[in-house]
C-alpha cells in the first residue's frame, strides 16, 4: 500500500513514522523549500505524548525540548503581576509534560524519518483524481503519483481541503486574533528573558519572550481583531500594533526580521463535515485545528496519526479504517474545540477590568486545592482512546 502526504508538519511527519512502521509505502510533500525555522513555543502533553512514546519518538523530542518553571506577567515597567506556575500543571499529568518550539518538534520527527520514507520539499497537489483503484496527484512541480491513499495534514490552509472538499471559506472558523512568531538575536534581551516565559500584562495584545538555550530569543505575539485578511507586511503590522508597549517590547521589534521570516496568521479552528472523501482524507488542523487557545494542537496531530494508522490496519479497506478513524477521533478534537471557544475572553483580556479579574484568579490558583483544579481544566479531560500502545508500531 502506498500512501502519499501532504504536509511536512508535525501530523504528516507523525503520520510517515506510522505508516512505514506498518510497511506502507510513503511519500511526504510540502509545498515550503525546505523546513520552515519560524515557529513559538509549545507545551507538549496529552494523547501526543503518548502516541509519540509509543512510536519510540519521546527521547529526541525530550533532548530539545525546554523546562519551563513559570509564566510571569510583567507591567509597562518590567514589574512582575502576576505569576503562573508550571509545576502543577506537571503533577495532574505526571510529569509528562516539556515544552519545545515547534520547529524543533518537527525536526525531531524528521531526523527519525526511516529511509524508506521519501520526503519532497519544494512541490506539493495541484489535482487530485480519486478513482476505483487508487488516488492520481499531479503536483505543482509538473510530475505525477499514483497512491491507494491521499492525506492532507497541511494546516488550516490546507490545499487538499480546497481541492478535494471545497475553498477554505467553508471550514475555517477565526476566533477573533492574530498571532505571530519571530526569533532573533540580543544578549541583553536573553539574559533578562531566560528561564521563564515572560510576558506583557496588557489588554487586548500580549507579547512573550523567552530566552532560548542557543542564546536566541523567542517571540510570541497575540492580538484581537476582526479582520478577515492578514497584512501583506507581517513586520509592519507587529510594529504597528505592538510598538506601544513598555518594557523591552521595543527593543525585540527592533529584531523583528522581514516579512517572509515571520511566522504570522489568523487564530482560527477548522470545522469539516467529513474528514474523507473515497480514498482522500484530513488530518491534523487541516480538519480539527483546536488553535492556539486550546494548546494542544501538536498533541492531537500526533495523537490523530496514530489513530489514523492504528484504523488504517485495523480495516480491511481503506475507505473503512477512514470512517473508523473519524469516529473515534472526532469526538476528542470536538470537546477540545468547544474549550477553547468557552475560554477565549480570558485567553486574552479584554478590558481593564478582565485584567484585574485574571489576576485574582492566578492569586486564587495559589491555593492548594483550587491550584490543583485549575490545573486539570487546563490540561483538559484524557481521551482514553489510545490504550494499549507499544513501541512496535502496531495497532
Amino acid at each position: 500500500m502506498k500512501a502519499v502526504i501532504c504536509g511536512a508538519g508535525i501530523a504528516g511527519l507523525a503520520l510517515a513514522h506510522r505508516l512505514d512502521a506498518l510497511d506502507w509505502d510513503v511519500v511526504v510533500l510540502e509545498k515550503a523549500p525546505e523546513p520552515r525555522t519560524q515557529g513559538y513555543m509549545i507545551d507538549f502533553f496529552g494523547p501526543g505524548y503518548d502516541a509519540a512514546e509509543a512510536m519510540g519518538l519521546l527521547p529526541r523530542m525530550r533532548e530539545l525540548s525546554y523546562r519551563i518553571q513559570e509564566a510571569a506577567f510583567l507591567d509597562e515597567a518590567g514589574r512582575q503581576r502576576a505569576t503562573l506556575g508550571y509545576g502543577q500543571f506537571a503533577k495532574v499529568v505526571d510529569g509528562r509534560i516539556f515544552s519545545i518550539m515547534r520547529p524543533d518538534l518537527e525536526r525531531a520527527l524528521r531526523e527519525q524519518l526511516s529511509g524508506r520514507v521519501e520526503l519532497r520539499f519544494g512541490t506539493g497537489p495541484a489535482t487530485l483524481h480519486d478513482g476505483t483503484d487508487g488516488v492520481r496527484l499531479t503536483l505543482t512541480d509538473g510530475t505525477a503519483l499514483d497512491a491507494d491513499l491521499v492525506v492532507g495534514a497541511d494546516g488550516i490552509h490546507s490545499t487538499v481541503r480546497r481541492l478535494a472538499f471545497g475553498p477554505e471559506e467553508d471550514f475555517l472558523r477565526p476566533l477573533g486574533f492574530h498571532t505571530a512568531a519571530f526569533v532573533f538575536t540580543d544578549h541583553d534581551i536573553h539574559a533578562r528573558t531566560q528561564g521563564r516565559f515572560s510576558l506583557t500584562d496588557t489588554v487586548g495584545r500580549q507579547i512573550g519572550l523567552y530566552g532560548l538555550r542557543d542564546g536566541r530569543v523567542a517571540v510570541f505575539a497575540v492580538h484581537r481583531t476582526h479582520e478577515p485578511a492578514l497584512p501583506e507586511d507581517a513586520r509592519a503590522a507587529l510594529c504597528s500594533e505592538y510598538g506601544s508597549l513598555g518594557w523591552i517590547v521595543p527593543q525585540a521589534l527592533a529584531h523583528c526580521p522581514p516579512h517572509e521570516e515571520v511566522y504570522y496568521d489568523h487564530v482560527a479552528q477548522t470545522q469539516v463535515p467529513r474528514w474523507s472523501r473515497g480514498r482522500i482524507a484530513l488530518l491534523g488542523d487541516a480538519c480539527y485545528a483546536v488553535s492556539l487557545l486550546a494548546g494542544q494542537g501538536a498533541s492531537l496531530g500526533i495523537a490523530g496519526a496514530y489513530v489514523l494508522g492504528r484504523e488504517l490496519a485495523l480495516h480491511s479497506s481503506v475507505e473503512d479504517g477512514l470512517e473508523a478513524y473519524e469516529k473515534v477521533w472526532r469526538p476528542v478534537t470536538a470537546e477540545k474545540q468547544q474549550v477553547a471557544r468557552s475560554g477565549a475572553r480570558w485567553f486574552l483580556p479584554s478590558s481593564p477590568l478582565q485584567l484585574r479579574a485574571r489576576h485574582v484568579m492566578m492569586k486564587l490558583a495559589r491555593l492548594p486545592v483550587i491550584d490543583r483544579r485549575v490545573a486539570a481544566a487546563l490540561v483538559g479531560k484524557t481521551t482514553g482512546v489510545l490504550p494499549g500502545l507499544t513501541t512496535t508500531g502496531r495497532p
